[in-house]
């Protein structure tokens, strides 16, 4: 009864942990797409005195002045917005979405909830959960990497004729810090789920091993029956019935 104890103690920690690790994951890829902090530039005047700086980010850009005055400013068009642009905003909205349907299921599929009674449905929940945020954590991974390579492959170029030469971010930062939380709790969220022992094991849920098997019923050997039949049809032929040992 101990050990089961222990079991079940260790499967509630790692759902907990996996459901912690996604939830952290989330946040930080909600604040990273509505942060403009994707890309990032300074510029400091002849004087050596203003100073400018230039974000971009997936929704907006903005300025800061060494005035202290941040001004933003919102994309007007979709449709004017270059195709990578659009391309990361799909994928961050739909990281997040995925990620907010991976905590709703881990948390009805977790030990320690009443949501689903059945332990087979909570740990298919779980183990849906769990790939959830794996998928999350990719979908997040995609739009950082490529804007990470795109950044660094303009900043390295000879000839530029972009206008100003643009750093990552820390909104970059922050989507790759979210997106591998989002892969570690998905991932401890799937361990946990095919770790269950109460699948290999259902005499576990009792607490007590399972009750042997009845035995086959009784069978006499051939040997004795030809025997017996033999024995039968010897007296049958002697002409001594069973009424005269009587």
């Amino acid at each position: 009864m101990t050990s089961v104890l222990l079991l079940t103690m260790a499967s509630v920690a790692l759902q907990l942990l996996g459901f912690l690790f996604g939830l952290l994951g989330l946040a930080g890829a909600v604040v990273a797409a509505l942060l403009p902090h994707w890309r990032s530039t300074l510029y400091i005047g002849p004087d050596m005195i203003t100073a400018t700086a230039y974000m971009k980010g997936l929704w907006m850009e903005c300025a800061w002045h060494s005035t202290n005055v941040y001004q933003c400013e919102e994309y007007r068009s979709l449709l004017a917005l270059p195709p990578d642009l659009q391309a990361a905003r799909a994928l961050m909205v739909l990281s997040c979405i995925s990620s907010a349907l991976a905590s709703l299921v881990t948390v009805a599929g977790m030990k320690c909830t009443n949501f689903v009674q059945s332990s087979g449905n909570k740990s298919a929940l779980v183990l849906s959960g769990g790939v959830g945020f794996l998928c999350a954590g990719l979908l997040c991974l995609i739009p950082i990497s490529w804007t990470t390579s795109d950044v660094t492959t303009d900043f390295h170029k000879p000839f530029f004729s972009g206008g100003m030469r643009y750093e990552i971010g820390l909104a970059v930062y922050l989507g790759y810090a979210s997106a591998c939380l989002s892969l570690t709790g998905g991932m401890v969220l799937c361990w946990s789920s095919k770790g269950d022992e109460t699948k290999t094991h259902p005499y576990l849920q009792t607490g007590q091993p399972s009750s042997p098997p009845p035995a086959p019923p009784y069978k006499p050997p051939e040997d004795l029956k030809d025997y017996r039949a033999h024995s039968f049809s010897s007296l049958t032929s002697s002409g001594y019935g069973l009424e005269n040992y009587v």
